[in-house]
């Protein structure tokens, strides 16, 4: 049986049906939404290293991108309603950037590692070149090429059930070797004029000293 069959799949195209099969929103995740941050929210913020950055074009078209810094550097709160989050040096492709100047509208998990639960935040953003606060932002003395302001539209924080479920953070359940590096990946995967040993040397502790 072909599982691409899509004559075979039973679709849900209405929210009725969609409640319907889920059940109905308990109550506490039905109110645990908020529009400011509580002083738990800056906590976890200060306390997080990673966050993925959710962006969609004026079409609808999708991106996440991961972002990361050391723990107090990746999220800096402006007020108790909004938050900007530093640029660093990267490939240049800023595709979620290029999102946010069509449509305003992002979401962001915030995750610390060890704790189940993640922080979700829905607003709209803008695009920054500079400002005041680019120097509350530096590290290794780097400032931010550029900074993502979010004022928040919602903020909330979610259970832990996926983490739970995946195992994330149980070293035993870890499988890092299973693909090849990632310079074999990208020789694999890309269209890259580079041999494999000189992916590898890139990628190798060279790579690692230039993050800033």
């Amino acid at each position: 049986m072909d599982s691409l069959d899509s004559h075979l799949w039973t679709e849900v195209t209405d929210p009725e049906k969609l409640r319907e099969i889920v059940g109905e929103v308990m109550p506490q995740a039905a109110t645990k939404e908020r529009a400011r941050l509580h002083q738990r929210d800056r906590e976890w913020l200060a306390a997080s290293p990673y966050c993925v950055l959710a962006t969609a074009d004026a079409d609808g078209n999708c991106d996440a991108s991961p972002k990361g810094d050391p723990a107090g550097k990746l999220v800096h709160v402006l007020d108790d309603s909004t938050l900007a989050i530093p640029e660093r040096r990267g490939n240049h492709r800023v595709d979620g950037y290029h999102n946010v100047l069509a449509n305003p509208h992002v979401g962001l998990l915030s995750l610390i590692p060890g704790r189940r639960e993640t922080l979700r935040i829905n607003g709209r953003a803008r695009v920054v070149a500079d400002a005041p606060f680019f120097a509350d932002m530096v590290v290794k003395g780097h400032q931010p090429v550029l900074a993502l302001v979010v004022e928040i539209d919602t903020i909330y924080f979610h259970c832990g059930k996926a983490s739970m479920r995946s195992g994330i953070w149980k070293p035993d359940t870890w499988t890092s070797d299973t693909l090849p590096r990632h310079a074999q990946l990208v020789k694999e995967t890309q269209v890259v004029d580079a041999t494999l040993e000189q992916l590898v040397e890139k990628y190798g502790p060279k790579y690692e000293a230039e993050l800033y």
